[in-house]
């Protein structure tokens, strides 16, 4: 079995990195695979709303990756994979620019083929320095919920609190939630296996 994650940071290795990371000690423990996808730095563009994925059905975002566009690789490791993380810090009360471009084309390619990642876990894990924290989660589970993916829970919210790389490391709640929400994932993907 095996978990993708995608961290939609501007930071590569931060905060947000650093709470995937926490609930990958738990999946790995259990046996299962993990991988961290950060789009820092990479190319990713807006869905242009062409609708071509509707008439190729080739499970494939019609924007070009030769452009260095990384998302129909991200899709390749989304179809791949038993579970989806996705993660965002919290900017202006909502996730990045880079994961919600990344929702929006994995998202329409997902429709375009009978909801690809149907019945997959995904959980959503938000970095936040003080508030909007929530919206920022519930964009996220929007996505897996239209896709028709099972969602774990955790003891509370996944969000961890901090501003300065590392500075969520201190956030002991968060980080519990991130363990917790590890164990749960790996519960889940085993339930859905069996």
């Amino acid at each position: 079995m095996k978990v993708a994650a995608f961290s939609g940071s501007a930071r590569k290795d931060g905060n947000t990195a650093i709470l995937v990371r926490q609930a990958f000690v738990e999946l790995e423990k259990e046996g299962i695979e993990t991988e961290l996808v950060q789009l820092a730095g990479e190319t990713i563009r807006g869905c242009t709303a062409c609708y071509k994925c509707f008439g190729s059905k080739d499970q494939r975002c019609a924007v070009s990756s030769e452009s260095g566009d990384v998302v129909n690789d991200c899709i390749a490791k989304m179809l791949e994979a038993d579970g989806i993380i996705i993660a965002s810090p919290t900017y202006f009360a909502d996730i990045s620019a880079e994961t919600k471009a990344l929702i929006d084309r994995a998202g329409m390619v997902g429709r375009a083929n009978d909801n690809l990642y149907r019945r997959k876990a995904g959980a959503a894990v938000i970095a936040v320095r003080r508030g909007g924290a929530i919206h920022a989660f519930d964009s996220i589970n929007h996505f897996f919920l239209i896709g028709e993916m099972i969602i774990p829970g955790s003891s509370y919210w996944n969000i961890g609190v901090g501003r300065n790389i590392g500075e969520v490391e201190q956030d002991e709640e968060g980080m519990k939630t991130m363990t917790d929400l590890g164990r749960n994932m790996a519960w889940l993907l085993k339930k859905l296996r069996a």
